[in-house]
């Protein structure tokens, strides 16, 4: 049966009832992140009544975003990818192109750090996003012909907007398999690439949104006999394919403050320039030190007169900063990205410290997870069967370095036992970052004044006969004081 070029750009462009559902709620979270022009084109601002579209235009250029998204997410990415995984490649130690694709890992210029860094901050975004790994076939017969031609997988980022269709398939064993996969590969608002994966065929149309046909259909053999597409989920929903973002209701409370940062905005300008009211005879210019024109002949009561309105805009900024103080607590982030000192107990402090430390955990689970995915593909790619192991940090122990500082100093000057103020130097070593055995070897011993150990003595009172033990030289120099005296016995 025949269909019409119409008919068949229909079935090509169609979409998931899933992905019609959360479209709009993806972009509003892109736009989130973006900010700038992404955030403006949006249209955030609460219209108000009778504003025409270009007063509206002016008063969102004129308002600025205090974008909590991109630093919330930031702030995310830069503590799980502080420390390198640890990376075993096992049978892949000695693959010829893995040191290119280290390098290069998405044909792009793109390190596989690099990558797997932009594969986190897009699925905190979303939720979840897929990656893509792919070998080109350009028919090399051996791996001297892929060396020579540089042939080897590499991978894609595809975010959820991009992806409009997939299906999953329940195998006997339990284990779900994607079975359909399609998604926008390129393209703009005329033209388009849509490239549709199937078990046993790859698909790629393009097509022309204007007349609304296919201009070309491409097909492939897949000889994979499955969709190399990695699901990347930020938290898991109860939807499959669906995931739960970083920034679902700090986006909310973003728009919160940026359509209040408008109304100071306003407040100020009313303030400086009140509504003036006039008949229609009367000429008045706008703006600050305007002239008004007034007929000779004018009665006094239709002069014009100004509409004064005083604004508290004092009551405005305590709203923004305690929808601010909101999205820290959302993000489990108030100790970490505050810019001034808020009153938290240590206690308090610690255990935002260990719910920060949790939702970290089980990010770098998941991103360790899709690695795994990631290099089972490559391996099988290049004829090799993957038996090395991919490591994240398993917990991101935030401390307070400079609140643990001050109590180290403050101990160190209450202790006088030499053995405890070994101790307390240890952790002050390690809290600047230091080895405190590498400082031992590095130190030049000549250097080190010898430093006997204390004889630890009894100090006895001549008048009174009271005895006290001294076990450190400032000890014996305070029982000095006080007028007791060595007593010659060993302790």
């Amino acid at each position: 049966m025949n269909i019409t070029l119409q008919e068949q750009y229909s079935m090509v462009t169609s979409q998931t009832m899933i992905y019609q559902r959360n479209r709009e709620y993806w972009q509003f979270l892109l736009e989130s992140y973006s900010g700038g022009v992404e955030w403006q084109r949006g249209q955030h601002l609460t219209k108000y009544v009778n504003e025409t579209a270009l007063e509206y235009e002016a008063r969102v250029l004129n308002t600025h975003l205090e974008n909590h998204c991109k630093s919330v997410i930031s702030t995310y990415t830069s503590f799980i990818f502080r420390q390198k995984p640890d990376r075993d490649w096992g049978s892949l130690e000695y693959e010829p192109m893995l040191e290119k694709f280290l390098e290069d890992s998405d044909m792009d210029g793109r390190s596989f750090d690099q990558f797997m860094k932009e594969t986190c901050v897009w699925s905190s975004v979303f939720g979840h996003c897929w990656v893509l790994c792919v070998k080109p076939n350009v028919g090399a017969l051996t791996k001297g012909d892929e060396l020579a031609m540089d042939v080897r997988p590499y991978v894609n980022l595809i975010t959820p907007l991009t992806v409009t269709d997939w299906r999953w398939r329940r195998q006997p064993n339990g284990r779900y398999t994607l079975e359909y996969f399609k998604y926008i590969e390129e393209g703009n608002e005329s033209v388009s690439t849509i490239r549709e994966w199937t078990l046993t065929e790859i698909h790629t149309w393009i097509v022309n949104h204007d007349s609304r046909q296919v201009m070309e259909h491409y097909v492939e053999p897949n000889s994979l006999g499955e969709i190399p597409a990695i699901l990347v989920y930020n938290q898991k929903s109860p939807v499959r394919g669906i995931g739960i973002s970083d920034i679902s209701d700090i986006a909310m409370a973003q728009k919160t403050i940026f359509n209040l940062t408008s109304e100071v905005e306003q407040s100020i300008r009313i303030n400086g320039h009140p509504t003036v009211v006039k008949t229609p005879e009367v000429e008045m210019s706008a703006g600050a030190g305007s002239v008004a024109l007034m007929p000779d002949n004018m009665d006094p009561g239709l002069k014009p007169y100004i509409m004064s309105v005083s604004t508290d805009t004092d009551q405005i900024f305590t709203a923004i900063e305690h929808v601010t103080q909101a999205i820290d607590k959302m993000a489990n982030t108030g100790s970490i990205r505050s810019t001034e000192s808020r009153r938290m107990s240590g206690v308090a402090q610690e255990q935002e410290f260990q719910l920060l430390n949790a939702r970290l955990s089980e990010k770098a689970d998941n991103l360790e997870l899709a690695e795994e995915q990631i290099w089972q593909w490559y391996a099988y790619y290049q004829g090799y069967e993957w038996s090395g192991e991919i490591e994240y940090p398993d917990s991101y122990n935030i401390k307070d370095t400079q609140s643990d500082m001050d109590l180290l100093l403050k101990a160190r000057q209450a202790a006088t036992d030499p053995r405890v103020l070994q101790v307390i130097d240890h952790e002050i070593l390690e809290l600047l970052g230091e080895d405190p055995d590498m400082i031992r070897e590095e130190v030049d011993p000549s250097l080190v004044p010898a430093q006997p150990p204390f004889d630890i003595h009894v100090m006895v009172n001549p008048e009174t006969g009271e005895e006290f033990y001294a076990r450190s030289q400032a000890e014996h120099d305070a029982y000095s004081e006080l007028g007791y005296v060595h007593k010659q016995e060993e302790y």
